[in-house]
């Protein structure tokens, strides 16, 4: 049984032209032996873009790759087997989920004229390789189950001021604050926005928000 409380501050941070992400786990340069994964979670990213940039074209495999729009608006695009699909629009509230298996090559471009973009993207190891790709967007959705990975379950919870929540039950849990703050509590001081638990065979936890909050509630069988 364990409690981190991963706080934004101490994330890694890259940023190119018009765009900054916030790495929750070791990605590209920025290497910790310590901080790899979380169960099937490989990668859990705090994308922000300028209208027009983003991330041109490029191939991924064997990953279950799920997309929560902040805000502003996504323009999503995928090729497999040299065939391309149309474009997807993405809005704020949506929930997209890309399964990469044999092999997918994808865009994300923050949709200029929707102001800046804010996305989070957890990418997941899924159970078996080589699945045939597949994309789907699911507008104002606050749950998903990933197909690809077994147990795993996303929920988005929003929060008034004062509104409380319990956090699931679980081998493993991640709780990320995308908007918001909760109240000073037995598990940690006042969490912000950017700020993760993270739970390990841990009981439910409830927890209080402190403003208008939003959290991206992840939990694992194992």
């Amino acid at each position: 049984m364990s409690v981190e409380i991963r706080r934004g501050t101490v994330r890694f941070v890259s940023r190119a032209a018009r765009r900054e992400t916030k790495h929750s786990f070791a990605f590209g340069e920025h290497y910790d032996p310590e901080r790899l994964s979380f169960g099937p979670v490989v990668c859990h990213d705090d994308h922000h873009l300028r209208g027009g940039t983003g991330f041109e074209a490029h191939r991924h495999t064997d990953l279950e790759i799920v997309t929560y729009v902040v805000s502003g608006a996504l323009e999503h695009s995928h090729t497999v087997d040299d065939t391309a699909a149309e474009p997807v629009r993405v809005e704020a509230g949506s929930l997209a989920l890309l399964s990469a298996g044999a092999g997918v090559s994808h865009s994300e471009v923050a949709v200029s004229g929707a102001g800046p973009v804010r996305f989070v993207q957890v990418w997941l190891r899924p159970d078996e390789p080589g699945a045939t790709p597949s994309y789907a967007v699911h507008p104002d959705a606050t749950s998903l189950e990933v197909p690809g990975v077994a147990g795993a379950r996303l929920d988005v919870v929003r929060l008034g001021t004062g509104e409380a929540t319990t956090l699931p039950e679980a081998a493993r849990v991640h709780a990320f604050v995308s908007r918001g703050a909760l109240v000073r509590s037995s598990l940690a001081e006042p969490v912000q926005a950017g700020d993760a638990f993270l739970f390990v065979d841990e009981p439910a936890h409830e927890v209080t928000a402190a403003v208008p909050t939003e959290l991206l509630v992840w939990s694992f069988r194992s």
